[in-house]
C-alpha cells in the first residue's frame, strides 16, 4: 500500500473546497480503484492535498491509480468544477525523520557527532 498525495488546484484564485469534499470523493471510490482510504487536508499550503492510500504493485502504479481517480472524481462532481489534480506523488518522509532525530538530542549522521557504529568523527566533504 502506498500513500499518494495529490495536490488539488483551483482554476480561479481564492475558492476553498466545499466542507463535504472528502465525503463526496469517498463516495466515488469503486472496488477496482485500489483505494483503501482517503484523507483531505483542506488547509494545506500552498494548495489542498488529497491523501490516497492505494493498493498497487509498484509506486508508479499507485501514482497512476491516484491520478486517474482524482481526474474522474473531480470531473464527476459539479461542486468541484474548476478544480484539478495538479500532481500525484508519494510524499518524501525524510523531513519527518530529520525532525525526530534533531529532537532526540543524540548525535547522528544528520548532525554533529561520531558515527554511532564506529565512534569515528563525521567529516562532511
Amino acid at each position: 500500500m502506498y500513500l499518494v498525495h495529490t495536490a488539488l488546484r483551483s482554476a480561479a484564485p481564492g475558492p476553498s473546497l466545499p466542507p463535504d469534499t472528502r465525503d463526496l470523493l469517498s463516495a466515488l471510490v469503486r472496488p477496482g480503484d485500489g483505494i483503501e482510504h482517503l484523507v483531505l487536508h483542506r488547509d494545506a499550503v500552498p494548495e489542498p492535498v488529497l491523501g490516497l492510500y492505494v493498493l498497487a504493485d509498484s509506486l508508479a502504479e499507485a501514482e497512476e491509480r491516484a491520478t486517474v481517480f482524482c481526474r474522474s472524481a473531480l470531473a464527476a462532481l459539479p461542486g468541484l468544477r474548476g478544480w484539478r489534480a495538479a500532481r500525484a506523488a508519494v510524499p518524501l518522509i525524510t523531513p519527518f525523520y530529520d525532525r525526530l532525530l534533531a529532537a532526540s538530542g543524540t548525535p547522528d549522521r544528520n548532525g554533529p557527532g561520531p558515527f554511532p557504529s564506529t565512534g569515528r568523527p563525521f567529516h562532511p566533504r
